[in-house]
């Protein structure tokens, strides 16, 4: 029997799970027998690892591995190991390869799998997660946001006594997204959904590292190294201090002492980033506070002490906790991939237990258009028309009429723009994509173009634009920036 799976492809660990032949979903353990697998490449002894051994290799020697490449998703952005450059869509790709490895010399085969991202990841990061899954062999239809897929799974944990308008707080490794949910039942509908990018337990880490810098040139006069004192070495003191008010570390014969309380002042930034996201996603789903009913803890970076009293504070309650929080979001992508699969290799009991099961997103940016506007102050200038606003149920299509500018118009620039508020103005929005459609010669102007934008339930937006009298038409669909490997180069790169 062929296997459906969840996976979430974490910035500095990752997890699978699938839906066991009762209908639960369970975590996948991988080589090592361990639930959670650390998204880390590295070269050793002209080989390519990937999980514990590269963590730790990489931890000390960075030049010689690749980590945190999640955040570079989407971008052109290259990693070097050991002399060579992978972009981070092949990085991913490899993480991916090796967990179907694991997946299925454990469970057996897989059907198909749903990849799990950030909430506000950008048009082409979450692009580029699909092609990685692709590369990675995987069949994939479906990706989910992953604090929606936290939701569902402490709905599903619930067997239908949840109820009312709950807040899951996803912190991980390397983002941050919190969503504004209602649920019934196993009925899970986003409301409003937003998030940091680049903040997570790596940049906690990042603080620890800096804080014992600090404190050790302060003792001894020396610059401290990362040969002396590496990333993995940072975290492990910042999970030491979830446990305890201080601790001690060693380096070279000096004992440097930290507390909790200096940790907290080194990220207090940070946690004041998050506050305010917390506020800004309350009000843009027009939630008070009072109406929250539960707040649910995604993410191993939770666990984190200030972040606890931050929820507590935010949202006056205590946040709820699974058994792992690393565990949740893979567990809910599982119950999705189940949800949303044709149902062949499903049993009588998973079927059921998949019908209970419902979930409504929501549109992660506002898409638009650049077109010319008229205002009395500016006259004609160029601006930009927002076709999908951020917050619309998912999937949806909108329909707009444009006019040509001017006699004898020879083509129009077709233009998609992505931003995260809803800007008018072209120099505060990224233009994802850009052609030109070329228009019959000799017409005057005001001739119609109609520009039809389709955003579908992976978040994956597709744009077309018309001109109504010739039938001419330009159809978009926004690819991975970036060349990237085959399948079988992929295969290659994790044995070189």
């Amino acid at each position: 029997m062929a296997h459906y799976i969840g996976i979430d492809l974490g910035t500095t660990y990752s997890a699978v799970a699938f839906v066991d032949p009762t209908g639960r979903p369970q975590i996948v353990n991988n080589d090592r027998d361990r639930n959670i697998t650390p998204s880390v490449i590295a070269k050793y002894n002209d080989e390519l690892v990937i999980g514990e051994f590269a963590r730790r290799h990489w931890g000390n020697d960075e030049k010689k591995g690749a980590a945190r490449f999640k955040r570079d998703m989407g971008t052109s952005i290259h990693h070097e190991i050991d002399g060579q450059k992978y972009s981070a869509t092949e990085l991913s790709a490899a993480i991916l390869k090796t967990l179907k490895k694991n997946t299925e010399d454990r469970i057996g085969p897989i059907e198909e799998a749903v990849v799990t991202i950030p909430a506000n990841f950008s048009h082409e990061a979450r692009d580029a997660t699909m092609e990685a899954a692709r590369l990675a062999g995987l069949k994939i239809k479906h990706i989910i946001n992953e604090p929606t897929a936290a939701a569902l799974y402490y709905a599903f944990e619930s067997e239908g006594e949840l109820s009312g308008t709950c807040v899951v707080f996803d912190l991980g490794g390397g983002t941050f997204d919190v969503s504004i949910i209602r649920v019934l039942g196993q009925d899970i509908e986003v409301l409003a959904s937003n998030g940091l990018h680049k903040l997570g337990g790596a940049d906690f880490d990042h603080a620890i590292w800096k804080l014992v810098a600090e404190k050790y040139l302060a003792e001894t006069g020396k610059t401290l190294t990362n040969d002396e004192f590496s990333m993995n070495d940072a975290e492990s003191v910042k999970i030491a201090l979830s446990e305890r008010k201080r601790t001690t570390v060693e380096i070279e014969r000096e004992f440097i002492d930290i507390s909790r309380i200096e940790f907290e002042e080194s990220i207090s930034t940070l946690i004041a980033q998050i506050e305010m996201m917390c506020e800004s996603t309350l009000e843009e789903a027009e939630i008070e506070v009072d109406e929250i009913t539960n707040v649910f803890f995604a993410g191993g970076s939770t666990r984190t002490p200030a972040i606890i009293e931050l929820a507590e504070k935010i949202f006056k309650m205590e946040p709820i906790s699974s058994i792992n929080v690393d565990e949740v979001v893979a567990l809910g992508a599982a119950l999705y991939a189940a949800h949303k699969s044709d149902g062949k290799n499903l049993t009588e009991i998973q079927k059921k237990a998949m019908d209970q099961v419902k979930v409504s997103e929501v549109t992660n940016s506002y898409f638009g258009t650049i077109t010319i506007g008229y205002s009395e102050s500016k006259g004609h200038s160029m601006m930009n028309s927002i076709l999908i606003r951020k917050g619309e149920k998912i999937p949806c299509e909108v329909k707009e009429v444009f006019f040509t500018s001017h006699d004898g118009q020879e083509s129009i620039k077709c233009s998609v723009t992505e931003s995260k508020a809803a800007e008018s103005d072209p120099r505060f929005v990224k233009i994802v994509h850009e052609e030109k459609l070329a228009l019959p010669p000799g017409r005057p102007e005001g001739q119609e173009i109609e520009v039809t934008y389709s955003y579908d339930i992976n978040q994956m937006i597709k744009a077309s634009f018309k001109d109504v009298a010739s039938g001419k038409e330009t159809e978009i669909s926004i690819s991975v920036s970036g060349k990237t490997k085959t399948s079988s180069e992929i295969d290659k790169f994790l044995v070189e």
